[in-house]
């Protein structure tokens, strides 16, 4: 029974408006849920619920679906009452101060101590120098410089009054206090003394050396009334600062009562402050500058704007960007940094939240994929320079802050190729990423995705002040939305694709005056979106018209069919039509496939091309041998080929060329065979129909053109709407095929036949002459060896 072409309403599946219940997408609200993702979302509401280790996600799925933003609003939608984290502050360890301290503050307090501490710092630098500069202050001073004066004095005028009676004195030299001969007031000149007797001289000389042991010990004495004097001054300095300072210490320390680690750093400031006091003194402008940023507060995170937990999306996660890094600055021509130089990463900002990364993306720098496994399992976030991590580079300072506790849920989203090969390959993936969450690229298409179309489409709308569409519109989006994902009942997932297409529909109705987006809009954004692509495919078809490239739409040709196939330019995808042609002719080579000969096939077409031995072999070798030669090849095909979907194409041309019958070429083919001859199914469909149509339609309709596809593609028709019409119309045709012998006799209008009870084809089929030109070749190829022998 002759196949029939299918109806129009096989050819596509039309959205009805009459289920949406709102007049434009203006009446519905905003939405964060993920659509037609149930087995995904269920797995991420598991991976962000379970607070054990390493059951951080892994989602998988094709790029275009929307993931990254679609987790995010869903994250946030969930996690939007949840505390947000605390504060993060690095500050300077005075016990150790190349390990800066790393401390917690509740979430906005890092600020406002950040805030507090710069105050404090500026009335310190205000107000110590005023105390200092007392009238008070220097009478207190000054008193206990006098007392150390006088006494002083006394002591030396003692020890002179007693080196005087013994005809000695004590001479102040520039190398300290000395006793010295005196004569008449005046120290005896060298030579003078000596020619001194020697008796006396020696005399002189017992008395020096007893008052010289007495002036060491007043000296001695006088150093200790110089170190009391200084520490009674230190302590006036400590007394008079820590007077100043006290309440200002005493109203933090109040502020953070129930902060034991802040107060504890309070403390160690304090200390440090009056034991540093001469870095507040007056006229040390230049140098303070610099020795007071250790009482800086470096606020690494501030969470006080944040609602719920966080929810990070790097885009670039580099080691640095990841982790945080020190910057350096240079001082004195030496390089060094300081604690106010560390800087955080995407992981301080997500932690205590979701930190959501592109897998490629962290992979192209393996450093930094490495550091968050380290990360993950310390469960710490430790900044380090790369280049230390190297010994790549030297820097004359540097340092090794505080670890930050980490708390973090990773959702990695990456390709199934990646999946595996990480699962597969690296042994710490599967203990870090437990949770795998599956995104389709497609969803059914059903009432409720279809209304969730339309509420994604509302959210677009609202949160981008795009025009709203109405329901023809919105019904026109789904129709796209099926058709990339070829399938008429299933709607696309590549939600990065569909906003896309919101948007220039909006843009469109706006430049045809319209303030809603109509039917008409998203036609012509669809069809401008076209526009912009499609120059390749113009002008392979223009060739085709100008006969540049052969492609024949009419008439019927023995060993010649039209094949199809899909070329992807990146964006935009399109049929191309080709010729398939057979040659058949006495020898033993069997089918030889020119593309693959010359290795410009790939393997799935070389497979398609094998597939055929089996299916001759089957259906014309079981009584006699399969003797034959024949060579396949696409015409005008100069670049590789892959992909089984020309295998029937080509099966069609060897059984023409045998049974010499010609093939119609106002019809083209595509499908891929079996060994048993079924038609199985293909990718490409609709582009590949569209292809041959619009040539068809350039040279002009005859009614009897049209294309062959599997009948199991049927499904995935969603026709441009040229296609219906013209098929509703009688123009055009479109034939589901089940089988070879379906096909063959739909391309010849000559029966295929089937073998009789003795295992033989009737007269007049298309296998009996199949059969009879293979026994034909075969005997003549016995005869040709006879003869030469």
């Amino acid at each position: 029974m002759p196949v029939k072409p299918l109806p129009p309403e096989k050819l596509r599946r039309i959205c009805s408006q009459d289920h949406y219940r709102f007049e434009t997408t203006a009446e519905l609200p905003t939405s964060t849920s993920i659509i037609g993702q149930p087995r995904g979302t269920r797995a991420i509401e598991f991976g962000i619920g379970i607070q054990s280790q390493g059951y951080n996600t892994f989602v998988l799925g094709p790029t275009g679906t929307g993931r990254a933003t679609a987790i995010e609003r869903f994250l946030q939608d969930r996690t939007g009452d949840q505390p947000a984290p605390n504060d993060w502050i690095y500050v300077h360890n005075f016990s150790v101060p190349h390990v800066p301290r790393a401390m917690a503050l509740p979430t906005g307090r890092g600020p406002e101590f950040k805030a507090h501490m710069t105050q404090l710092i500026a009335a310190l630098q205000r107000e110590l120098p005023q105390a200092f500069s007392s009238e008070a202050y220097q009478e207190a001073i000054d008193a206990v410089h006098h007392q150390f004066e006088k006494q002083n004095n006394e002591m030396l005028q003692v020890l002179q009054q007693k080196a005087a009676e013994q005809g000695l004195g004590l001479l102040n030299t520039p190398s300290g206090f000395a006793i010295v001969p005196v004569q008449d007031g005046r120290p005896i000149p060298p030579e003078t003394y000596q020619q001194l007797p020697l008796e006396q001289r020696q005399a002189i000389e017992e008395q020096r050396q007893t008052l010289g042991e007495e002036l060491d010990d007043v000296l001695e004495h006088i150093k200790k009334m110089e170190f009391d004097a200084r520490q009674q001054m230190q302590q006036i300095d400590r007394e008079v600062a820590e007077a100043t300072s006290q309440r200002h210490f005493d109203s933090l320390r109040e502020t953070y009562k129930d902060q034991a680690e802040i107060r504890l750093y309070l403390d160690e400031v304090h200390q440090d402050i009056l034991e540093n006091l001469r870095d507040f003194a007056p006229g040390e402008e230049d140098r303070e500058a610099v020795s007071l940023r250790r009482y800086e507060i470096n606020l690494l995170v501030d969470n006080s704007q944040t609602k719920g937990a966080p929810v990070i999306i790097e885009q670039n996660p580099t080691y640095h960007n990841l982790m945080g890094r020190l910057e350096y600055e240079m001082q004195g021509g030496m390089v060094t940094t300081h604690f106010t130089n560390i800087k955080c990463g995407s992981l301080h900002w997500a932690n205590g939240g979701y930190l959501i990364m592109n897998a490629h993306d962290l992979l192209r720098d393996p450093e930094a994929y490495e550091a968050l496994k380290r990360a993950l399992k310390a469960q710490q976030i430790q900044v380090q320079l790369r280049a230390t991590m190297h010994n790549t580079q030297v820097f004359a300072k540097s340092l090794d802050p505080e670890p930050i506790p980490l708390k973090v849920k990773i959702i990695l989203m990456g390709s199934p190729a990646i999946y595996y090969a990480l699962y597969a390959q690296d042994v710490d993936f599967s203990d870090l990423f437990k949770v795998r969450s599956d995104f389709d690229a497609t969803m059914p298409r059903d009432h409720e995705h279809e209304a969730a179309y339309a509420h994604f489409i509302a959210t677009r709308c609202h949160e981008e002040n795009l025009h709203h569409f109405d329901r023809s519109a919105v019904a026109k989006v789904v129709e796209y939305s099926a058709r990339l994902a070829g399938e008429q009942d299933k709607l696309s997932a590549r939600f990065g694709m569909m906003a896309d297409l919101v948007r220039e529909s909006s843009y469109w109705a706006e430049v045809n005056g319209r303030s809603i987006v109509t039917a008409e809009d998203v036609h012509q954004a669809i069809s401008e979106r076209i526009y912009r692509a499609n120059s390749i495919e113009e002008r392979i078809r223009e060739q085709v018209l100008k006969e540049t490239i052969f492609i024949s739409t009419t008439g019927a040709v023995v060993g010649q069919v039209n094949g199809l196939s899909v070329l992807d330019t990146g964006e935009y995808a399109f049929g191309n039509v080709g010729r398939i042609t057979a040659r058949t002719y006495m020898g033993e080579d069997g089918i030889i496939q020119i593309e693959r000969e010359t290795e410009m096939s790939g393997p799935i077409h070389d497979k398609g091309v094998l597939t055929l031995v089996g299916y001759l072999g089957g259906a014309y070798a079981q009584r006699h041998p399969l003797s034959l030669t024949a060579s396949l090849t696409f015409e005008q095909s100069y670049g590789g080929i892959d992909g089984d979907s020309a295998s029937s194409t080509e099966l069609y041309a060897l059984l023409s060329s045998l049974s010499s019958t010609p093939i119609k070429q106002g019809i083209a083919v595509t499908g891929s065979v079996n060994q048993r001859g079924e038609v199985q199914p293909i990718g490409g469909a609709n582009e590949k129909i569209e292809g041959f149509f619009r040539i068809c339609q350039k040279r002009g309709l005859t009614g009897a053109q049209g294309v062959m596809i599997p009948a199991s593609n049927v499904d995935n028709l969603m026709l441009h709407v040229d296609i219906v019409n013209a098929v509703a119309a009688g123009q055009f045709n479109i034939w589901p095929i089940g089988t070879i012998d379906e096909g063959i006799e739909l391309l010849t209008d000559v029966t295929a036949g089937k073998r009789n009870a003795d295992g033989e084809y009737p007269e007049g089929t298309i296998h009996y002459a199949v059969q009879r030109r293979l026994l034909e070749l075969a005997e003549e190829l016995k005869a040709f060896g006879n003869e030469g022998d």
